[in-house]
């Protein structure tokens, strides 16, 4: 029975990691999209997101099977249990990876993005990109504490996402509302992007340590 229950759980990690790797690729390409007006690459985003939540299902599957047929308890629960609220996590990056791919494709053939928000969008994508590196790895190879620098990466984000909206709200922005409304969405996705990718951290460490990470010294 163990032997067993340790398959589920190396089945469910491997499903984990492919899903991380997946929403890392997919706000890679969905931000050239949006930087460069790609459409091709826009439609490649939106059409494999069916790939991440397929895998979100096989998640919620297995873990339902293995605790119908385990009926696991103390750290065996937190570990099954964990996996479900990683997996939720990585399937909303993957939407909000798609969120931006279609922001890209609803308004090519212009780009998206003036040059005066190319830098900070920039900025924001490689934070994120580093982020779901990070998760990726710590969901391979668990490690309590790459997985709480997540956190001091996210504020990263926080303070881009405060020079985005200097640029949206000063006096002499040349674009018009509807720009400025598709710059702060933009950069809305890609500040809970790295949220989300801030709680798989967070439920990492607890998986680990068994603590929450509010109750870490």
């Amino acid at each position: 029975m163990r032997e067993e229950f340790q398959a589920d759980l190396n089945e469910v990690s491997r499903l984990l990691v492919t899903m991380a790797e997946a929403v890392r690729a997919a706000m890679r390409k969905a931000t050239s999209a949006l930087l460069t007006a790609d459409l091709k690459a826009a439609e490649s985003v939106i059409e494999r997101d069916a790939e991440v939540d397929a895998i979100y299902a096989q998640v919620e599957t297995k873990v339902a099977d293995t605790i119908a047929r385990q009926a696991p308890v103390a750290s065996d629960l937190r570990m099954v249990i964990t996996a479900l609220h990683i997996s939720a996590d990585l399937e909303r990056m993957g939407d909000l990876a798609e969120h931006v791919a279609k922001t890209a494709k609803r308004r090519h053939p212009s780009p998206a993005v003036p040059a005066e928000l190319r830098a900070v969008f920039k900025g924001m994508a490689d934070v994120a990109d580093r982020m779901a590196e990070k998760i990726t790895s710590v969901l391979a190879s668990p490690n309590a504490s790459q997985a709480a620098e997540l956190e001091t990466d996210d504020d990263k984000m926080d303070q881009l996402e405060r020079d985005l909206f200097k640029i949206l709200l000063s006096d002499d922005w040349p674009y018009g509302a509807e720009t400025a409304i598709d710059g702060a969405l933009l950069g809305r996705f890609y500040e809970r992007y790295a949220d989300h990718a801030v709680n798989a951290g967070e439920q990492m460490v607890y998986l680990i340590t068994g603590q929450p990470v509010s109750s870490q010294g």
